[in-house]
């Protein structure tokens, strides 16, 4: 059982996404907060397996509850679920600490799959999102960079593309014509490969913002 924390200041929308999750039978909402420093606390008490989090909220916002979270208790897997897709949003919750950004009008089975996808420890991004990270993220230097294709092989390299897509892991194993558990065991090997190889520590998904500034698509 994924043990869920929502962290919304709209009570209708808690309510009804409370509604939807319900039906999956893996999923179970274990608290509810309407601002930042009610998640932070509630996060210390409950300690759920994932936060759903809000970003633009009273007294403490989304990104401040998030990095106040994932500094404290980094087990916890945060996934961003917004109406707001603004740039400065996106970057600055996954700098914060955040695995996952989608927006709320995602279909609720969607947010399911991500929910489970982020407490399994993989990245999720929406499919509007995606294209918006990795478009802006640029080398720093273009000098003494390592080649990070060479690292991957022509399947992984796919993958990846698809990935920067806003792809989930079983549409990648569907346009590829592969098991998703194959899609997953891809990925284990190329956060591997990434996380050795990144100076400095970070978590998977900057990784991989990294990575897609030095990939040609």
């Amino acid at each position: 059982m994924i043990r869920i924390l929502l962290a919304d200041d709209q009570q209708l929308f808690r309510e009804g996404l409370i509604a939807l999750l319900s039906l999956e039978e893996d999923l179970e909402i274990v608290g509810e907060a309407n601002h930042g420093r009610e998640a932070i606390a509630l996060a210390e008490h409950l300690q759920p397996d994932v936060i759903l989090m809000d970003v633009r909220m009273p007294i403490c916002n989304g990104v401040e509850a998030t990095r106040a979270i994932h500094h404290s208790y980094p087990w916890i897997q945060i996934l961003v679920l917004t109406t707001f897709d603004e740039d400065e949003y996106v970057f600055q919750s996954l700098e914060a600490g955040a695995l996952g950004y989608l927006l709320k009008s995602t279909p609720a089975k969607q947010v399911a799959i991500a929910i489970r996808n982020i407490q399994s420890g993989y990245s999720q991004l929406g499919p509007t999102i995606a294209p918006k990270v990795f478009a802006q993220i640029k080398s720093s230097s273009s000098t003494n960079q390592k080649n990070y294709q060479d690292l991957f092989n022509q399947r992984e390299l796919e993958i990846l593309k698809l990935l920067g897509l806003g792809k989930s892991n079983q549409e990648i194993a569907q346009q590829l014509h592969l098991a998703e558990g194959t899609v997953k065991n891809h990925m284990t090997n190329i956060f591997c490969l990434l996380e050795v190889r990144v100076a400095k520590p970070c978590r998977r998904l900057i990784a991989l913002r990294l990575l897609f500034g030095r990939i040609k698509t």
